[in-house]
């Protein structure tokens, strides 16, 4: 057997195939630069690592199931120097996700709410957050069909399990049936144990209300805003601006 056929297979039983996509330059290198035979497996492993870290978070970028790919470096900061730019690239630390904290983006339509929410989380990804991000009439939908076809639990835990769970457009829609307390349970079973980001067009005060009943808007929103950080943002829509105000030619 050759020498690499028989190393390929000591690779494969540790899991370490994907050495090989390096194995070749990595040797090269090493005869070219005499490089210490720790100096070369180091350079050849750490190859295996980036490889990993590179998968990992590929594979927690699809299961975040972005709307749209956002960054903070391609949102236009100028366009509304209302918009607090310290406060928000604090937040895209993600400190607040390791504290299990919320956070709370409100503000009309167009102001750049969502790309501001899928930026942090794309973030929290890159740092090895677990993250899901969906529509608030997406999320009360799949709970709503869950209760027919006997899932709810099931169901319920995509929702809860992720480090940080993006709910956006809260609001957009009065709640109707369960859809209240399918919410307070989420935000239940979340709290002080995960992170969520919640934007919406309406104020914080009209939040409440949406949950129809006192008692329930109460114990919801009292967990929600209990380790918040809240951003309200006034302003100009970024994708309709008015005449004669102009943004820079980043999407939003």
């Amino acid at each position: 057997m050759h020498p690499i056929d028989e190393l390929l297979q000591v690779l494969k039983k540790l899991r370490l195939s994907g050495v090989l996509q390096t194995l070749d330059l990595r040797t090269q290198q090493a005869a070219d630069e005499g490089l210490a035979h720790s100096e070369f497996l180091y350079r050849l492993l750490h190859d295996e690592v980036e490889r990993r870290d590179a998968k990992q978070l590929d594979l927690r970028l699809r299961r975040a199931s972005f709307e749209h790919q956002k960054s903070l470096e391609d949102f236009d900061f100028s366009f509304n120097p209302e918009i607090p730019k310290a406060k928000v690239v604090d937040l895209a630390t993600c400190a607040f996700v390791h504290k299990k904290e919320n956070l709370c983006i409100v503000g009309q339509s167009g102001v750049g709410k969502s790309h501001i929410a899928q930026a942090i989380g794309h973030r929290a990804c890159m740092m090895g957050h677990a993250v899901l991000y969906t529509s608030a009439n997406a999320m009360l939908t799949q709970l709503r069909a869950s209760r027919a076809d006997a899932t709810y639990d099931r169901k319920l835990l995509r929702f809860t399990t992720p480090a940080l769970l993006i709910i956006d457009d809260l609001g957009l829609r009065p709640l109707k049936d369960d859809e209240p307390l399918d919410l307070y349970e989420v935000i239940r079973a979340r709290y002080e144990r995960g992170s969520i980001i919640v934007t919406s067009n309406r104020d914080l005060e009209e939040w409440a209300p949406l949950f129809g009943e006192a008692l329930l808007a109460g114990a919801a929103m009292d967990r929600l805003l209990h380790h918040a950080h809240v951003i309200e943002i006034e302003g100009d829509s970024y994708r309709n601006p008015p005449p004669g105000r102009r943004r820079s030619g980043r999407e939003k």
